[in-house]
């Protein structure tokens, strides 16, 4: 990579951190280490690979809520699947309710289920209102605590203890919070991701709370106590831990780290408006919008920049963003916005440079 690109995508993925690949290297050895064996076998190699994945199982779950259990999974499209798929929930409440704001991986999930499904809506900010009202019969609640597109942080917790009155189970996607605020501790099912805090990709985890019934979303062997099969990748989980000890030992600097880039791009883009809440969010995320900007232009002039429109799992469909448009913002606006996303890695003079760069391209256009 270019030494004068810059990286402001981190919503869709986030850089190794040297610690996590540290640690994943001793289990990539090749024949001269016995680091290649199988987690699942019984003989020494084996042994030291299953001990070396539940540390780093211990690693994750200190992450998230205490009184539950860590699956690992392959990332958290799979862990959000298992969770809607399989979750045992009462037979006299099958019913899904969902935030319209929520990712692919819960919309697409609750609709093959052949549930019913309610949507609840989100304010101008990006909130759902936390006294919203559950259909009749909802039997799961499933709302993200951060949003991957516009940042907003949801009141999961008070969400949660509403659903547990209605007598439904709740679900958090916190793909976008964990390792990064405090875990949403109402939850009953919480889905994660390690290529989201400086993990590898190809692994992420579905955290079950004590006395949850979930099922086998991939039948084979019988591995993760039954709950999914599959030969576990000691090196991922080994950098799926080392990422999740790095972040709740950097929470508090990242975050101030992360406001005050946000603080200084908003300084520079001070005429373009802030699409969701301006305080319930996380400052690594902001989704900007200005009248009359062309987004695939202003992208070819700043090549130099990784930045987006939205979620990466969308791009290239060509319709404005569902997330935008269930704010209240026009087709038109919503494709005059644009996402900045910043991390740990990212330094002050690469935001002034990159805004800089994107307000004269702005400028350029007539926007």
């Amino acid at each position: 990579m270019p030494a004068e690109f810059i990286y402001l995508d981190h919503q869709a993925t986030t850089p190794l951190a040297p610690e996590a690949r540290a640690a994943m290297l001793p289990w990539l050895a090749g024949p001269e280490s016995m680091g290649f064996a199988n987690p699942h076998s019984m003989h020494k190699a084996g042994r030291a690979a299953a001990a070396a994945v539940e540390v780093a199982r211990e690693q994750v779950a200190a992450l998230l809520p205490r009184g539950g259990r860590v699956i690992f999974t392959s990332g958290a499209t799979e862990a959000l699947n298992q969770a809607i798929r399989t979750v045992v929930r009462p037979t006299d409440r099958p019913g899904i309710a969902r935030s319209a704001i929520e990712h692919s991986a819960v919309v697409n999930p609750a609709l093959a289920t052949g549930a019913p499904v309610q949507e609840l809506p989100v304010g101008p900010d990006g909130l759902v209102d936390p006294e919203v009202e559950f259909a009749q019969g909802t039997g799961l609640v499933a709302v993200m605590q951060v949003n991957n597109e516009i940042g907003t942080i949801q009141p999961v917790n008070r969400l949660a203890d509403r659903a547990h009155e209605a007598g439904a189970l709740f679900l958090c996607d916190a793909v976008q919070g964990a390792g990064k605020i405090a875990p949403p501790e109402g939850a009953d099912l919480i889905a994660i991701t390690a290529h989201k805090l400086y993990g590898p990709k190809g692994i992420g985890a579905l955290w079950v709370r004590d006395g949850v019934k979930v099922g086998a979303l991939i039948e084979g062997g019988g591995q993760e106590s039954g709950l999914r099969s599959g030969t576990l990748s000691p090196a991922l989980c080994a950098g799926f831990g080392a990422a999740a000890r790095l972040a709740a030992e950097r929470i508090d600097a990242d975050f101030q780290h992360l406001s005050g880039l946000s603080s200084l791009a908003r300084s520079i883009l001070a005429r373009w408006t802030l699409n969701g809440s301006d305080s319930a969010r996380w400052p690594g995320n902001l989704n900007l919008r200005l009248e009359g900007l062309n987004f695939p232009r202003l992208l070819m002039d700043c090549r130099h920049i990784a930045f987006s429109a939205g979620s990466a799992c969308g791009s290239g469909t060509g319709a404005p963003s569902r997330v935008l448009t269930a704010i209240g913002l026009e087709a038109g606006e919503a494709r005059n916005s644009i996402r900045l996303g910043f991390g740990r890695y990212t330094t002050r003079d690469e935001v002034a440079a990159a805004c800089a760069s994107l307000e004269a391209a702005a400028q350029a256009q007539g926007a």
